[in-house]
């Protein structure tokens, strides 16, 4: 065999989660082998991994706003796709909010591929937006490739992309039926957010209780009744809450077509980590208390939770009000994308699991999400996107070290496990810990492919 990379590793992470020696052959971009570790292949390109390193497929982001155009000074491209690859993600889908104008039509579809062409480190690709009044344009996206439709339940933050009413998601998803898509909800009920009580101060337990887990729950349960009418398929965004993860695993047993995603930040930090006025850890819905946090644990294990996404959500620091640390005000949204691997690798070791179920749920599961099936593992025919990891190795979070935009992090100097020490998309290396960013952008905009 004459290919153009091998890397001969005592340990690569397959597709079942096993672990074994092997020698990963790859041509054109694809894995053609993987074959025993000593194999006599002949390559241009030989690379034997360290002894404490481990091939893992690149991980799939299916949850990141990157905010360009239009509000590129909170993240952008270039910045979000170099933090991927810093972090062994490969593959990113961005949301359709937070830039303008929003993904919620062709025409925007295209300005936002333009925004994006010649600039990725990664591969790209895009979620259409479902909001009022662009019923008619759902189609369009669909044929021009989007990944699905996302969409709030209640106010997203941005005037240009305001929720669904009950009414309006009944049509949505009668819509999303017909084309056999996805819709991927934002689930927060506006009326038993209205209830509660009003959050504007450093208080963070204020700020929780403004943000109740009955929230989450009410909003979980009207999308199932609705999906249940319609014959939808459904997928419920950062599951925060015990209760909601409750309904969502009921109404799987009864046969709605629903899947959900938890985020790092809900699976590792909680109410006693966030002092006061610490806005950096806002986010909506909010960190809960551990018994929320412990049941989202169980239900990674039991598998009743499908997939681990950061939801990667930058603003410039100002718009965090740093300076008066008044979470009712502050931008909700915590920037992790570089991060999300050594932070969910750091807490699933201490739980009990294995390498192998991180890549499940951060690979394999957001490719399986979204149709990709050439992403998301190491497999003949698969694209060769890999990651060499240490997984013993600690280290202290840096922010001055991160690639996204602005170096605004919760884990800011928490310890943590685990290094992304080289990024390779589809056998070109593109991140090294020790060299940075290697040569031009090569990543592709990516287009849902159906069948």
């Amino acid at each position: 065999m004459t290919v153009d990379l091998v890397i001969r590793t005592d340990r690569v992470v397959v597709p079942d989660g096993g672990v074994h020696a092997c020698a990963i052959a790859v041509t054109d971009g694809a894995v053609v082998g993987i074959l025993p570790r000593d194999a006599a292949v002949t390559a241009e390109h030989e690379i034997e991994l360290a002894d404490d390193e481990v091939l893992l497929p690149g991980l799939v982001d299916t949850h990141v706003h990157v905010n360009e155009p239009g509000r590129t000074d909170w993240e952008g491209f270039a910045s979000a796709t170099a933090a991927a690859a810093a972090g062994g993600v490969t593959t990113l889908i961005d949301m359709p909010l937070n830039s303008i104008p929003p993904t919620v039509d062709v025409a925007a579809l295209s300005v936002k591929r333009a925004a994006a062409a010649a600039q990725c480190h990664v591969d790209v690709g895009f979620w259409g937006g479902a909001v009022p009044g662009n019923r008619p344009s759902l189609r369009a996206l669909h044929n021009a490739g989007v990944f699905g439709f996302k969409a709030f339940l209640v106010d997203s933050g941005v005037s240009e992309f305001p929720p669904l009413s009950s009414s309006d998601l009944a049509d949505v998803l009668a819509d999303v039926a017909a084309l056999d898509a996805l819709l991927i909800v934002h689930a927060e009920d506006a009326d038993a957010l209205a209830a509660a009580p009003a959050c504007d101060g450093r208080s963070y337990a204020a700020f929780v209780a403004s943000r109740p887990a009955a929230a989450e729950q009410a909003a979980v349960e009207r999308l199932i009744a609705a999906a249940r009418v319609a014959g939808a398929r459904v997928h419920v965004v950062h599951l925060s809450s015990r209760e909601a993860l409750a309904a969502v695993n009921a109404a799987r047993a009864e046969g709605v077509r629903m899947t959900a995603e938890t985020c790092p930040h809900y699976l590792t930090l909680t109410v006693t980590d966030v002092p006061d006025g610490a806005t950096q850890f806002k986010c909506c819905p909010p960190i809960r208390d551990a018994t929320h946090r412990d049941a989202l644990w169980r239900g990674l294990a039991d598998g009743d939770i499908d997939l681990v996404v950061s939801d990667h959500s930058p603003a410039p620091p100002a718009l965090k009000n740093l300076d008066d640390g008044n979470f009712g005000t502050a931008w909700g949204g915590i920037a992790s994308v570089q991060l999300g691997l050594p932070v969910v690798w750091s807490a699933a070791r201490s739980h009990g699991h294995k390498l192998g179920d991180v890549v499940g749920w951060m690979a394999r599961g957001p490719a399986q999400l979204v149709g990709l099936t050439s992403k998301g593992r190491i497999a003949l025919g698969a694209d060769a996107d890999l990651i060499a990891f240490a997984p013993d190795e600690a280290f202290t979070v840096d922010p001055t070290r991160l690639q996204h935009r602005h170096p605004l992090t919760p884990y800011a100097g928490r310890d943590l496990t685990g290094v992304v020490r080289r990024t390779w998309l589809r056998g070109h290396e593109v991140y090294s810990d020790t060299g940075g960013l290697l040569g031009e952008p090569r990543g592709r905009l990516l287009e849902r492919v159906d069948g």
